[in-house]
């Protein structure tokens, strides 16, 4: 009950913020499993697995190396296919859809931030930023073009191509191209593995500031306490199931609970 109670609060929050509306999007998995191979040299990587990113919130998913995180993260953006279960991004069931509309779904409501920045060297940062809607043959909305670009600090950096901008410059271009098509959901996979500190405590005040002033939803997989105390919740994984559920976490609360779970392993 008092979890429930936080989350309308938060969602009224976030109405009152965003001009009324409250919070699009968000994801979920319904008894989602996921198998590699057959018989007995099968390999279960995630298992009846059912959990909610919900819209307008910033979750960690957190586990040891083969928990299933970045298996789990792939099957909820549309790109593996799940052995079983259901997978629902913004409402819209990913089984049900044909290939030519997963591919759609991926690129317009699905946001990818990887740890290798993934931006084409030939392209300004503008042109980076802006790539998904020129794929799709569309020009960009300017008022949320304008806002991403305030908000992540890129206004004196549009013109730069990827070789002339830091590893902090570039992963915040490559946030702005995923929050700029107004996706239902972020997945960020470990995106400050490649950067100092510094850099990367940015990246993560930006996600943050995502959630907090454009609503959106984020998905951030890690392996860093530190960064999943920026987040609302932390799923944790152990041998493909989620074994806990922490909300409002702390670094060192974070640290704990993987001590624990270690522990029982």
């Amino acid at each position: 009950m008092a979890e429930t109670a936080r989350t309308q609060a938060q969602s009224h929050a976030h109405q009152r913020a965003h001009g009324g509306e409250a919070p699009v999007g968000g994801a979920r998995t319904v008894r989602l499993s996921k198998r590699y191979g057959t018989g007995d040299t099968a390999v279960r990587a995630l298992e009846e697995v059912t959990v909610a990113f919900p819209p307008g919130r910033f979750t960690a998913i957190m586990g040891p190396s083969g928990a299933g995180k970045s298996t789990l993260m792939h099957c909820v953006a549309g790109l593996e296919a799940p052995s079983s279960g259901q997978v629902f991004v913004g409402g819209q069931e990913l089984g049900t859809l044909s290939d030519r509309a997963l591919t759609r779904l991926r690129r317009e409501r699905v946001g990818f931030v990887f740890q290798s920045f993934n931006l084409l060297p030939t392209l300004t940062a503008r042109d980076n930023i802006t790539l998904p809607l020129t794929l799709a043959g569309k020009g960009p909305d300017r008022e949320r073009l304008d806002t991403v670009v305030r908000i992540l600090r890129l206004g004196d950096r549009l013109s730069h191509r990827p070789a002339e901008l830091s590893g902090g410059q570039r992963q915040r271009v490559a946030l702005a191209r995923a929050l700029v098509t107004r996706p239902e959901i972020v997945f960020a996979d470990e995106p400050t593995g490649n950067l100092d500190s510094r850099s990367g405590s940015d990246v993560l005040g930006l996600l943050r500031a995502a959630v907090d002033d454009l609503g959106q939803t984020v998905a951030m997989v890690t392996h860093d306490p530190v960064a999943a105390a920026h987040a609302d919740a932390v799923v944790f994984l152990a041998d493909g199931r989620v074994v806990d559920l922490m909300p409002e976490p702390t670094a060192a609360g974070v640290l704990d609970r993987i001590r624990e779970l270690g522990d029982r392993s």
